[in-house]
């Protein structure tokens, strides 16, 4: 796929772009409108193909949980067996609570977490089929507001009796930045892995208490320009973390419903390190 359609479809989903401009401007890069309709499915994210780990061996349910400004939703996994477990809190893109993120859960659950995905959209009626609509949803969240419901997770998790009390994070681009927010403003959280997601304020790292794992794929020239401020600053504050870029890789790199730009060696190799990064901090 060439990589200007890539880039194209990346500005698409995180400016966003018009449904109309974007397929004005693809229709143009590929000269036809029939060039473009046949090239858009290989483009946008298929989540027919999420749900790859069942829900058969696990525990899993839906709950909800006081949140900022409401009630906030959330899809939970765990393995069977009731006991204590460490916590994992899993946060989506800019398209909601879906189910690729669900199965993500699941993946968690399945490697001995318990794993709890909250929607961001919850206040707003939950996250729509239409991902277009998912996506101009976000654009309505106060950004300060959606870091508070984040953060009011960490008071409904220790009152559950399956949560040991050891507290990771894990998320991916809007997700992401939302992880390295959790980071900087929840000093209980003890590992956060961020996954091509936009890196705080220098001035904050200071107050990371957690140890910090980054995951960027090479070709993301959007998110990858605020890697060095963010690296110069962890080091500054002597923070424990870890900071990989997988080369040849896009941002969204790890979501298999995005055929273009998931890149499977790339998101294998990142999910194990991300377990054994949890195995270290969250045992």
């Amino acid at each position: 796929m060439d990589q200007q359609i890539i880039n194209l479809y990346g500005e698409y989903t995180h400016r966003p772009l018009s449904r109309q401009e974007f397929l004005n401007r693809l229709t143009k890069m590929l000269g036809s409108t029939a060039a473009a309709m046949a090239i858009l499915p290989m483009i946008e994210v298929n989540a027919a193909q999420a749900g790859t780990v069942p829900e058969d061996d696990l525990f899993t349910e839906r709950i909800s949980y006081p949140g900022f400004n409401g009630q906030m939703q959330a899809y939970v996994a765990r393995p069977k067996a009731e006991a204590k477990y460490p916590a994992v809190i899993v946060i989506h893109e800019n398209r909601g609570l879906n189910a690729h993120i669900e199965d993500v859960t699941r993946r968690a659950a399945n490697a001995g977490y318990l794993a709890i995905a909250p929607n961001a959209l919850s206040s707003l009626g939950g996250t729509p089929a239409n991902e277009d609509e998912a996506r101009q949803l976000f654009q309505q969240l106060k950004a300060e507001d959606s870091l508070q419901n984040f953060i009011k997770v960490f008071d409904y998790l220790p009152g559950r009796k399956d949560c040991n009390g050891n507290i990771g994070c894990v998320g991916f681009c809007w997700g992401g930045s939302m992880a390295n927010k959790l980071a900087v403003n929840v000093p209980l959280l003890k590992a956060a892995v961020a996954f091509y997601g936009a890196q705080p304020d220098a001035a904050d790292v200071p107050k990371i208490k957690a140890a910090i794992q980054l995951h960027y794929g090479g070709l993301d020239e959007r998110i990858n320009a605020g890697i060095p401020a963010y690296e110069a600053a962890l080091k500054k504050a002597g923070t424990r973390y870890e900071l990989y870029i997988y080369e040849g890789a896009n941002h969204a790199f790890h979501n298999d419903t995005a055929p273009t730009r998931y890149n499977e060696a790339a998101a294998k190799l990142a999910w194990q390190r991300t377990l054994d990064f949890y195995k270290k901090y969250l045992s």
